[in-house]
């Protein structure tokens, strides 16, 4: 498949690197490891990045240095497609195992059907609600959800979507995949593939390399601002529909 992949993995996080690799022989892509933003390690530009209160609904959580370091690496991998002048990338995180015999026919799916401007999720769990079906072929399918789902473990990101991407975020106020479902921020279109074939095995590796464990209070707050937050993303994406 004449079509490029990098791989996210943070140096650091050598128990992944197997994992890594194994991606790496599994896929019949041009694959490259990019490296991660440190969040121990951020500059102070990459630090100043992080606007709190930026854009409405407010974002109820401060964010960690690890997520706002995580949105650099996404980034760094649709700044690399630009500046390349790659028609379109897929992008993987270092945490996930591939069934290529599901994956492959989605990815080839998406990558028939999508126009410049698309940016392709293949979440490892199907969260959106129904959708417009833009593609299908056998079991994979290709659909439009108005209310994007979270999860930034794969995806395929035009050259039209980066270039947007990057003009809409030199500051920022959430985590990335909170950020991509404000389509009406970004204009993008997002499509979600499904069946993907990918499970996420952080666990297996050593944990999540984002997530802290929180106290009572800050669990019980977060328990309560978020529905909250929900219901006000979903009511701006039933207001703006995805492109």
């Amino acid at each position: 498949m004449d079509l490029d992949c990098f791989i996210i993995h943070l140096e650091r996080a050598h128990e992944r690197a197997a994992q890594v690799a194994a991606t790496q022989d599994a896929l019949p892509l041009r694959c490259r490891v990019m490296p991660a933003v440190d969040g121990q390690a951020m500059t102070e530009a990459e630090a100043r990045a992080h606007v709190p209160g930026l854009l409405p609904p407010r974002y109820p959580f401060a964010l960690r240095p690890s997520e706002v370091a995580t949105f650099h690496s996404h980034r760094a991998c649709w700044r690399r497609i630009v500046d390349e002048g790659l028609p379109a990338a897929l992008i993987l995180e270092d945490d996930l195992e591939i069934d290529t015999q599901r994956f492959l026919p989605a990815l080839e799916l998406a990558c028939g059907a999508v126009r410049d401007g698309d940016f392709v999720r293949f979440p490892i769990k199907p969260r959106e609600e129904a959708g417009e079906v833009i593609a299908k072929n056998g079991t994979a399918r290709l659909g439009r959800h108005d209310a994007v789902a979270l999860g930034m473990v794969a995806q395929l990101v035009t050259q039209g979507a980066a270039r947007k991407l990057l003009d809409a975020t030199e500051r920022f106020d959430r985590p990335v995949d909170t950020f991509l479902q404000m389509t009406w921020v970004h204009r993008v279109r997002i499509l979600t593939a499904w069946p993907t074939g990918i499970e996420e095995v952080s666990a297996r590796l050593g944990g999540s390399l984002i997530q802290r464990k929180e106290g009572l209070w800050p669990k019980l707050r977060r328990e309560v601002l978020r529905p909250i937050y929900r219901r006000r993303i979903a009511a701006l994406a039933r207001k703006h529909p995805n492109v």
